[in-house]
């Protein structure tokens, strides 16, 4: 059974999916009476966009002491939003003269990202990542998805491997928000990339086919899939304001529903494979429906805005009906419905 956890993109509103992963790793503690135990420890993939991206190497860091043990809880990977979103979702005064606030040029410089990022990865490289995973972005000049998989150095080496710091700005390089990021493979080709929630803001579909044509090609059969969003989308567009928009009018729009549209597809097609073999049980996704006094905007990150976003996340864990039935799979044999069947 391969147990699979996949993370939305959705810029600060990470800090969601963050509190859910918080409670649930408190769980697997509580319930293997290891006060030690990380979230790493029991999914066997994971995937991850943009923010996704971001908490999916964090988990997935290695300790310095012990290069088989995560270094960062699911505490520490929500903290690089509560304790840095402003300096990550900010720019000097210069900065918004010279691009009239975010028209003319990126909204926000990279200085506080690059430093959040090599705060907590340093030289890090893909391969050394503790878990198989894959985290999306766009080639703009290839004009083709890149993914980033940490199994696929194994086979290519350094022309798959890159600096983990790289990866995540690469998937977090929101079009509009942050600068198109020039990644360097270890061997040194480049690559041109922004956010991958332009086609996969929900990377669940993306960790089944990965997964899928993996050598022993299991199915839905031999798959748990645990996916979390980052609150859906609540923010409607009149037509008698949208019908006559040119291509400033749309620009913000257009960029909010793509990638809300692209994460609702994604589960409405994980839903039908699993449910066509019987196996609807095998995938959970959990997605906020209404985020509350959360601003839905990817760059709040205002203290009442992630005051309002760590409260969403944990209530979201606490009305959750499936987080103790991911537990007792996380912590069951090779097929975790079976084992719920029996107790």
């Amino acid at each position: 059974m391969k147990k699979i956890l996949s993370i939305d993109g959705g810029g600060i509103r990470g800090i969601v999916p963050g509190q859910v992963l918080v409670a649930l790793e408190t769980k697997l503690q509580q319930k293997t009476k290891n006060p030690d135990a990380k979230v790493s420890d029991f999914f066997d993939f994971f995937a991850g966009t943009s923010t996704g991206g971001i908490l999916t190497c964090i988990l997935l860091c290695p300790s310095k002491d012990s290069p088989k043990t995560a270094r960062f809880s699911a505490k520490d990977a929500v903290q690089l939003y509560v304790e840095n979103g402003d300096k990550i979702f900010d720019s000097s005064i210069r900065h918004k003269i010279m691009t009239f606030d975010g028209i003319l040029g990126e909204k926000y410089e990279t200085e506080g990202i690059d430093g959040c990022l090599h705060k907590y990865f340093g030289n890090l490289k893909l391969s050394e990542l503790l878990k198989p995973c894959i985290i999306t972005s766009y080639d703009i000049e290839r004009r083709q998805t890149k993914f980033f998989a940490q199994q696929d150095y194994a086979l290519w080496g350094d022309m798959k491997d890159f600096l983990v710091k790289e990866v995540c700005r690469a998937t977090s390089a929101a079009p509009t928000y942050f600068e198109t990021e020039l990644v360097k493979s270890i061997s040194g080709v480049s690559y041109a990339c922004i956010d991958g929630g332009v086609f996969a803001n929900n990377p669940a579909l993306c960790a089944y086919s990965e997964v899928r044509n993996a050598k022993d090609n299991p199915t839905s059969d031999n798959m748990f899939v645990v996916s979390i969003g980052t609150g859906s989308q609540e923010k409607r567009y009149e037509y008698k304001h949208a019908k006559n928009w040119g291509e400033a009018g749309w620009v913000k729009p257009v960029l909010d529903i793509m990638m809300s549209g692209a994460a609702e597809v994604t589960d409405f097609h994980m839903q039908k494979m699993f449910s066509a073999h019987g196996n609807q049980d095998k995938y959970i996704r959990i997605q906020p429906k209404n985020l509350g006094d959360a601003d839905p905007a990817m760059d709040n990150a205002s203290k009442e805005n992630i005051q309002a976003l760590v409260e969403l996340g944990t209530e979201t864990a606490e009305n959750c009906p499936d987080l103790d039935r991911i537990v007792d799979a996380l912590l069951a044999g090779p097929d975790p419905v079976e084992f719920e069947k029996k107790h």
